[in-house]
């Protein structure tokens, strides 16, 4: 797009200079294609570091004369700035400098065609340039205007570097990812819109580092670090919540959310990103580790970090750095809050793929950045760029937080019986944490396991000496329990505990062996099926008793109190194994239990002669009725075309449903909510709602469906749908 130029103020311009700059022509959309930057913003040039990129002048009524005249460019970022003497050559100077060149056949009697090269290692910015046109006596000076400098994961010298086409594809160009949640019974997953073609993205992205702390604190010196992955991967981790900066969103995992948007009804970053721009870096609330995740994610690909979102099932927040959590259950199977640490059901987190020179190519790859805020990293709410292959290795001293992510993936759950404040049953779980381990796999909606590239098969001992030790590591306190009232004894600190049971086997009582699995996937308004395997593995018969615990629980946090619970004395022979199946039908859990809601399942076997306790557990999630939708003409659509988009609700339910309400919502595609209501929705009976959509930008979109319901108002059903727009 041509541009006209600007004379600066400058005190040595002169109305000698034979030559005048009239126009400038941006070169943008060949720049945008070599660069591999198309749509990422319709305001400013975007280009790669150390790829050379170019500009046209146009002159006035007076051709340039290059045997008289010198074009000098200078290129401005804070208050430093620096010259570049435009030269004719067909060969690049040193890749560290920047560079400007002129190959003789573009040069034509009003334009002459500049080739720019930023060195490879420059910050990532919004950069000023301006023009000299120099003779021996004068000097007219013109701002030529800004570019955006990003970095560069197709060339070779870049620390973001990858290798092959469709990585780059994938983890950089691609605007939407998938995300997968809910239980390893019972995965969960839906489409998210990353967003980064739509108008306004960029310049969020960038304003981000702009109000950085560290910006503010010495732009200079931010500036100079800019160029390093590394610096720029923590610092954006710490902006995309707000804990202790400007930063994006604010995080809520329970009350009311009435003053923001509940985290569940995100599907896109675009939303998130235009709404903290437009309010002056105003928090958006909320988010969860999802969110943050996916937020994180979109800026990364925009500033050109390759980026992906993963999710650990079954993720150890072990604040004192143990490699173990500790569980609290009653002797009748009541999970307690006990223990500061805890287990996520899921937990989200993104990688980056960057080369690690602070500790050594071994380290080099993905490397795991958590901007979820848990706890303080070197004095701010960030978590990485920690290596995977140190997490795999257990090199604990790897910079940034290996030890507290390590945990994450890798640590025992210690599960202890506790009764009248005395440990009467104790086992130990080294399997469920970082049970699996997903993210979005390349070309395909499907999930890529990455479990073995977390975990070792062979567990290894944790080694903490590496080329560098972090300066100052994860700082938290070694906090043992909290006090809490519980069932068993009244107000107790954990710390008081005594073990009353010395001398048992873990995960044995003496010969006899438990186990609990749920059949099938459980789903709202179907009954739930246990069942416990008991095994007496001694030669005499055995006299116990059986207890069993549901509570609904938090993916994030401890269970609340109990909704259905049973308990029976069984006889089993020795050497028999006995199967007890246990229903909770839906009457007995409905007015609990939502959609998605995760259910924590223990069962207490009390030996009633040695009174010795073993414990099962099993959480697993609870699936909503599905929403259907269908777009006509397929799910790819054309541009600013106009389409129609069918959603629909069948009730599955044997009771009619009073206050239905299917609502239909998409970034990109719909303005606003549209819904369809029903005073009662008959079992068997359909609610449907017909929207037109029009795409006012290309990528990929995602449309929202909800389903709810007056009879227990906190059911709430989900869909996701991905949609493609194409320009032509």
């Amino acid at each position: 797009m041509d541009c006209v130029q600007q004379k600066t103020h400058d005190p040595y311009a002169t109305v000698e200079s034979r030559c005048q700059l009239k126009l400038v022509n941006y070169e943008a959309p060949e720049n945008h294609i070599s660069h591999e930057t198309e749509g990422l913003s319709r305001k400013h040039l975007v280009v790669r570091r150390g790829e050379p990129f170019k500009i046209t002048l146009m002159f006035g009524d007076r051709p340039w004369n290059p045997h008289i005249e010198s074009l000098v460019l200078e290129v401005w970022l804070g208050d430093v700035s620096e010259n570049i003497r435009v030269q004719f050559s067909d060969e690049w100077s040193d890749p560290l400098r920047w560079s400007a060149k002129i190959y003789r056949s573009d040069m034509h009697p009003q334009s002459v065609t500049v080739h720019i090269c930023s060195p490879v290692l420059s910050a990532v910015a919004l950069y000023k340039l301006l023009l000299h046109i120099e003779t021996r006596r004068t000097r007219r000076s013109y701002l030529v205007g800004t570019f955006v400098l990003l970095c560069n994961p197709w060339l070779k010298d870049d620390p973001v570097y990858m290798p092959l086409g469709v990585q780059t594809q994938e983890y950089i160009k691609s605007d939407y990812g998938m995300l997968y949640m809910g239980t390893p019974l019972n995965i969960s997953s839906q489409p998210w819109s990353f967003g980064q073609y739509e108008p306004g993205v960029l310049e969020a992205c960038l304003q981000l580092l702009q109000v950085s702390p560290q910006h503010l604190r010495d732009k200079n010196e931010d500036y100079a670090l800019r160029a390093d992955p590394v610096y720029l991967s923590r610092t954006l981790c710490a902006m995309v919540n707000c804990n202790d900066d400007l930063g994006i969103l604010m995080g809520k995992w329970q009350g009311s959310y009435k003053d923001g948007v509940k985290p569940t009804e995100w599907s896109s970053s675009a939303d998130i990103l235009h709404q903290w721009f437009t309010s002056s870096c105003k928090p958006v609330r909320y988010g969860q580790c999802w969110v943050f995740a996916s937020v994180l994610c979109t800026v990364m690909r925009v500033l050109g970090i390759p980026s992906r979102v993963v999710t650990v099932f079954n993720a150890a927040h072990d604040g004192d750095g143990s490699l173990s959590v500790e569980e609290y259950y009653t002797s009748t199977g009541e999970k307690l809050n006990l223990s500061k640490d805890s287990v996520w059901n899921f937990h989200v987190w993104v990688e980056c793929w960057m080369r690690r020179p602070d500790l050594g190519s071994g380290f080099d790859g993905w490397q795991v950045v958590d901007p979820t805020p848990q706890e303080k990293s070197a004095g701010i709410y960030c978590c990485g760029p920690c290596p995977v292959v140190a997490i795999q290795q257990r090199y604990l001293g790897a910079f940034y937080d290996t030890g507290f992510i390590s945990a994450s993936v890798d640590a025992d759950i210690i599960r202890l019986i506790v009764n009248d404040g005395l440990v009467v049953g104790r086992t130990v779980d080294t399997e469920a944490v970082g049970q699996l381990i997903y993210t979005k796999s390349i070309g395909s909606d499907r999930p890529e396991n990455l479990t073995a590239v977390y975990k070792s098969k062979k567990r290894v001992q944790p080694t903490r000496a590496v080329r560098c030790t972090p300066r100052s590591e994860r700082q938290t306190d070694t906090v043992m329990m909290n006090m809490c009232s519980v069932a068993v004894g009244g107000p107790m600190q954990s710390s008081q505990l005594q073990d009353g049971a010395a001398g048992f086997p873990e995960g044995l009582s003496q010969g006899l062996e438990v186990s609990l699995n749920i059949d099938g996937v459980p789903s709202v308004g179907n009954s739930i099926v246990m069942c416990v395997t008991l095994t007496n593995q001694s030669s005499s018969p055995r006299v116990v008793m059986e207890h069993l615990n549901a509570q609904v629980k938090e993916f994030n946090g401890s269970p609340q109190e109990s909704f259905w619970k049973t308990h029976k004395k069984i006889h089993i022979k020795a050497g028999e194994v006995l199967k007890l199946k246990h229903t909770i039908p839906t009457s007995e859990y409905e007015a609990y239990l939502a959609g998605d809601d995760i259910v924590n399942v223990a069962v207490v076997i009390k030996d009633l002669k040695t009174n010795e306790s073993i414990l099962a557990a099993q959480e697993f999630n609870i699936s909503s009725p599905q929403i259907a939708i269908e777009i006509d003409g397929g799910d790819t659509i054309k541009l600013k075309d106009e389409h129609t988009a069918q959603v629909s609700f069948i009730n599955t339910f044997p009771k009619t449903l009073n206050g239905a309400v299917l609502t239909v919502e998409g970034s990109g595609l719909l303005k606003g909510k549209h819904q369809a209501s029903l005073v009662f929705l008959k079992p068997g009976e359909k609610i449907e709602k017909q929207v037109s959509i029009v795409a006012s930008s290309p990528g990929t979109k995602v449309l929202m469906a909800t389903f709810s319901h007056s009879n227990s108002p906190g059911v709430v059903s989900r869909n996701f749908h991905r949609v493609s727009v194409m320009t032509d």
